[in-house]
């Protein structure tokens, strides 16, 4: 029990992760410092998206669900309703390149505009 309950918690944390990876350019708008710890991940988030690669959270996460016994993804909220996000059905190479360019584009775009608003206040 204890074992899928921590590969629950890690969908959960990856599922943030892309949460943050996505609009985490967001939180720079209000606290700059932010994107010592945001550009890292937005760039490995788009490394993953360009690359086809698999981030290492997902075999960790699929070897906690078969240590734990479980085979298929299976009830409860996190698998109905975090997984398809997480994991989305017909992920095809064209959609991974799509989302990383949509990842980039709107990062670019926060970027500039906190470079646009301390460059007015100076």
């Amino acid at each position: 029990m204890l074992i899928k309950i921590s590969a629950d918690l890690l969908v959960l944390l990856h599922f943030a992760f892309i949460v943050f990876v996505v609009l985490g350019g967001f939180l720079v708008l209000k606290w700059v410092k932010v994107a010592i710890l945001h550009i890292p991940c937005a760039l490995w988030g788009a490394f993953i998206e360009f690359s086809g690669c698999i981030c290492p959270l997902t075999p960790l996460e699929h070897s906690l669900r078969e240590a734990a016994g479980v085979t298929a993804y299976n009830g409860g909220f996190i698998d109905h309703y975090i997984m398809p996000i997480v994991y989305p059905t017909g992920l095809t190479r064209e959609i991974q390149i799509v989302l990383g360019v949509i990842v980039l584009i709107i990062n670019l775009s926060v970027y500039g505009l906190v470079i646009y608003k301390r460059s007015k206040r100076k």
